[in-house]
């Protein structure tokens, strides 16, 4: 049975393909379509968004590569699980869903688990190469302490040698550069990451992976609950 896909309102004009993507997406992550539902064929679709059949036929392209739907040539559009296909990208997507709260509260937990680990084995790892590029950006002022910050992190996780840890820092780094406005706009959060990015250093430059993982750990706990502090108080204003 195929699944009426619902339009809340007329598609702006500009980058039709990625609205109808957005549309898409937010349905079958929030449960409105759901896994093995069979999506209205390409014409009926393109007549639903009052778009031409190859703008649909690119949106399509972008729902198959985010692992949310399969293309059966010949038989048909049909919604793919994304608790067992769904990649980074597919992450990142869901943060323009309802449940963005949700995805970013899950985001914080998984980095709480995984980057302490990454900075364990970059103090073990590091070259004197990655700890002068680590003091430098610790030392200077021409940055942003977000943009700094992300730096830090993304030398950190160069430094662990491992080339999925660095990809995955990379995508935690995308997104708290979106949302980081949510920890940096205040100055006694300022004023922790600056503390934490000397502590860190130290621990790298003297090679002691536990004391790196802890101070890691630290900040992350104490950042993740000044964001959710910031996130509550938001949606109590909503």
């Amino acid at each position: 049975m195929k699944k009426k896909i619902l339009l809340a309102k007329p598609l702006a004009r500009t980058r039709l393909h990625e609205e109808i993507v957005g549309i898409i997406q937010r349905q079958i992550i929030n449960g409105t379509i759901n896994p093995g539902s069979k999506l209205p064929p390409e014409r009926e679709m393109a007549e639903n968004f009052n778009v031409n059949r190859a703008t649909v036929r690119e949106a399509l392209r972008k729902l198959e590569n985010l692992d949310l739907i399969e293309i059966r040539h010949g038989d048909g559009l049909y919604v793919k699980n994304y608790l067992e296909s769904g990649n980074f990208d597919l992450i990142k997507a869901a943060l323009s869903s309802d449940s963005r709260e949700k995805i970013l509260y899950n985001i914080l937990e998984t980095r709480r688990h995984v980057v302490p680990q990454i900075a364990y084995l970059a103090a073990q790892r590091r070259t004197e190469k990655d700890l002068a590029e680590l003091e430098d950006v610790i030392s200077g002022n021409n940055m942003k302490m977000l943009e700094r910050d992300i730096r830090v992190h993304q030398l950190i996780a160069r430094a662990s040698q491992n080339l999925v840890c660095t990809i995955t820092l990379n995508f935690f780094n995308r997104i708290f550069h979106e949302y980081g406005h949510l920890y940096f706009d205040e100055e006694k959060n300022i004023q922790r990451s600056a503390i934490f990015h000397r502590e860190i250093y130290e621990a790298l430059r003297d090679q002691k992976p536990q004391d790196a993982y802890r101070i890691m750990l630290d900040v992350l706990v104490y950042a993740e609950q000044a964001v959710i502090a910031n996130i509550d108080k938001l949606v109590k204003r909503s």
